[in-house]
């Protein structure tokens, strides 16, 4: 009997809202605690734009997509939900 699987994508963000560039070493951070949890982490190496407003504030996102495949579980679920 297979399980069924659920793709669980996260949208990271390259800068800070100031405009600094996030260190590599954050991104790469996320990326190994998700594949020390899952097994595995892919990621896409494209930059998503976007933009956003808060507060009369227009912000400008640059994001990179990082995603995992894994069985759905109610644990897995449980660990997106605080992540």
């Amino acid at each position: 009997m297979s399980s069924l699987q659920r793709r669980y994508e996260i949208l990271l963000p390259l800068r800070f809202n100031d405009g600094e560039k996030v260190p590599d070493e954050l991104i790469a951070e996320s990326l190994l605690e998700l594949e020390q949890e899952f097994g595995s982490v892919s990621s896409e190496t494209q930059v998503i734009r976007g933009r956003w407003e808060s507060e009369g504030h227009t912000y400008r996102d640059e994001l990179v997509r990082v995603f995992v495949d894994v069985s759905d579980k109610r644990k897995t679920r449980q660990f997106f939900v605080k992540y």
